[in-house]
């Protein structure tokens, strides 16, 4: 179908919403369905399995505790001063609003429960609706609904929409493909194209980690703009007006005047407020102005354009081109950041997760693949653009940082699913089995992210990996923070708390004591005073201990952190307490014996 066609086709489609109606409330219904189930068969907690999805909670419980709209340190994490979080209140209010209401029938924590259980289900509702709409403008209604059906799959197997997941991942995701749905409208309608501009300035007000996605999307109106013209003129004003328009609400309602010149590169803040307005303003204006233009003179405006939008950026927020993670202590970054999955490259996962290759990066290998067929083949060949351009960055991503593979990997659905539906066409109309019966059924198989993430544990840990490749790690991680276990360290008196950084989250949930570590960058302090009372000599820790106010330290051996260090450092202060010996200026605290959490007080 060429571009002509597709238009023609999108101008037929005036009920678009109507026919999708049905379909993605029966998928969300089906979905939320199963995951429900999921978590009454196997779920033990009411909040998500993520340190994220503690911490938010947190946040939360502050927020409503009386903390200021704009103050966002969280008081009790790291040295005296706390730690500046860099996280958006966009995702606390709707939480703490469904908390408030559910309060009025309810006892608080049971009020929680059922807000945490509600919010990742309602989510599902915009995912389908993104998915639904960019299926249909790839591939009409059959792709549609090969999305949506491939869109379950992606859902079943993350843990982004399952109850409990409060983290903000969820929400970036589905406005991240509500955003390419109205890019990729055969009609670049301003409906749709406005939709995409509010979802991606959203997104960014967020979390800071979608700008590059972010700014595919608004490289891609840009230059459909310049190629098409007059076609193109109305969706490209309409997506800079509401991408800026929506920057400015959020930059203002979310920012305290005190900080306006504050750039902050891990976070929304005043340097990609400026970038975002002028970038979306120079859209907006050469749209309104220069649209009747030649695409020769059309494309040199937007060249200047973008070239001014890159001198800011180069003037503007010049560290903000690098990682923000560039500046993160050596030390942190080998005993902390090595060991987080997400946050390891594809070299780090072929050196210790080899078994995961195939899922993270294989379906949006196929998708680039595809997109491109489909561009030489005259298939929609701009929005198979739009995508090949978007799910190849957070691809790249994904290489540096594992987890830009979740965005790869739900974009990669769409154009997949468009030449799926076309093969099972193919398939139908010939009645039998065939070529088209084989590439249908072996596209539809290769598509499914879960096939890929089997297939590479079967392949590297053989087939009695499959039901333990959730790893005894993670559960062990879980036993050290479970409210029973915590239960001894909430009864002691208010005070500074000693534990791994994996512990940190929990323990501000479900205790009133300030801990040193939790596994977030801008603690940098704090996780470093804490690594270095666990690496260090007995007589080392106790200085460390008492120059930092810590009154308490909790110790769990089957923590994976702690054991890696007394694996290390057998003779640092975590491997004399692995040893049962404990140093003078400690008081075991008394509990269970079968407790993998000792406690110790501090002797004053």
């Amino acid at each position: 179908m060429t571009n002509s066609q597709a238009i023609a086709a999108g101008k037929a489609g005036g009920h678009d919403a109507a026919r999708m109606a049905l379909p993605v409330t029966v998928t969300a219904l089906a979905t939320a369905v199963f995951l429900v189930a999921m978590h009454l068969a196997y779920g033990t907690d009411y909040v998500g399995t993520d340190n994220d999805d503690v911490m938010r909670l947190v946040q939360i419980r502050d927020l409503m505790a009386g903390q200021g709209w704009f103050d966002m340190t969280q008081y009790r994490l790291g040295l005296e001063n706390g730690t500046q979080m860099h996280w958006s209140r966009l995702i606390d209010v709707p939480v703490a609003n469904l908390i408030g209401f559910f309060s009025l029938f309810m006892d608080i924590r049971q009020a929680e429960a059922a807000a945490l259980f509600v919010w990742p289900l309602f989510l599902l509702l915009p995912l389908f609706v993104g998915i639904a709409a960019a299926g249909r403008h790839l591939g009409d209604r059959p792709g549609m609904l090969v999305a949506l059906f491939l869109g379950a799959f992606f859902v079943v197997a993350h843990n982004r929409f399952r109850p409990g997941a409060i983290d903000h991942h969820n929400a970036q995701l589905a406005l991240t493909i509500l955003m390419m749905a109205g890019l990729t409208d055969p009609r670049l309608s301003r409906a749709w194209c406005a939709v995409a501009g509010v979802c991606a300035a959203l997104a960014i007000a967020i979390g800071a980690e979608t700008m590059p996605v972010v700014a595919v999307g608004c490289a891609a109106i840009a230059v459909l703009w310049a190629v098409m013209g007059q076609p193109a003129r109305r969706g490209a004003r309409a997506f800079g007006l509401s991408f800026t328009a929506t920057l400015a609400a959020c930059f203002y309602v979310l920012t305290p005047p005190s900080a306006y010149g504050v750039i902050a590169c891990d976070a929304f803040s005043g340097g990609f407020y400026i970038l975002g307005t002028v970038g979306g303003g120079v859209l907006f204006f050469l749209a309104a102005l220069f649209s009747g233009r030649s695409r020769l003179f059309r494309l040199a405006a937007l060249a200047i354009g973008g070239g001014v939008i890159g001198l800011v950026a180069v003037l503007l927020v010049p560290g903000c081109l690098q990682s923000p993670l560039a500046d993160l202590d050596p030390l942190l970054r080998t005993m902390w950041l090595d060991s987080v999955t997400e946050a390891r490259s594809v070299v780090s996962q072929v050196k210790y997760n080899p078994e995961n290759i195939a899922g993270f990066y294989a379906v949006p290998v196929i998708a680039i693949a595809v997109c491109f067929w489909q561009v030489w083949r005259g298939e929609r060949p701009w929005q198979n653009m739009v995508f090949a351009a978007a799910i190849s960055l957070a691809f790249v991503i994904s290489l540096v940082q594992v987890r830009g593979s979740v965005f790869a990997n739900l974009m990669a659905i769409i154009p997949l699913a468009a030449v799926i539906a076309e093969k099972q066409l193919l398939y139908r109309r010939s009645n039998r089995l065939g070529v088209a019966a084989l590439q249908y059924g072996c596209l539809a198989f290769v598509s499914i992210q879960f096939v890929w993430a089997v297939a590479g544990v079967l392949v590297v840990d053989g087939v009695d990996a499959v039901k333990t490749h959730s790893t005894a790690a993670e559960e062990a991680a879980e036993s050290c923070a479970t409210p029973q276990n915590l239960a001894a360290l909430a009864a002691e008196p208010k005070g500074v708390v000693s534990a791994v950084s994996n512990l940190g989250s929990d323990i501000l949930r479900h205790t009133h004591h300030r801990v040193l570590s939790a596994p977030y960058h801008r603690n940098q302090g704090g996780m470093l005073t804490q690594l270095q009372i666990a690496m260090g000599s007995g007589s080392d820790a106790e200085a460390f201990i008492r120059g930092s106010g810590v009154t308490l330290v909790a110790y769990c051996s089957s923590d994976p952190e702690a054991a890696r260090i007394v694996k290390l450092y057998p003779e640092s202060f975590y491997g004399l307490l692995q040893k049962g010996e404990v140093p003078d200026f400690l008081v075991p605290v008394e509990d269970a014996p079968d407790n993998p959490v000792r406690l110790f007080r501090v002797v004053q």
